[in-house]
């Protein structure tokens, strides 16, 4: 996975503007990674995170889509 297939899995699982994504985990790394890739999304203004829980064998993800004309 990476940056890109995380931003279409979040706009996949979104209802109108609301997010909620639960993304499988393997390693503490792809752990980390999912982390550093919604928080480069959110700074790049295409999300707005509201939550970042990190489970047993998932990263739970939940926010605002931000569309951008």
């Amino acid at each position: 996975m990476n940056k890109e297939a995380l931003f279409k899995k979040i706009s996949n699982s979104s209802r109108g503007n609301l997010f909620e994504a639960e993304i499988p985990k393997v390693t503490k790394e792809d752990e980390l990674a999912i982390e550093a890739w919604a928080g480069e999304l959110e700074s790049e203004g295409k999300i707005k995170l509201r939550e970042c829980i990190r489970r047993e064998y998932s990263v739970y993800l939940h926010g605002i889509l931000k569309y951008v004309p």
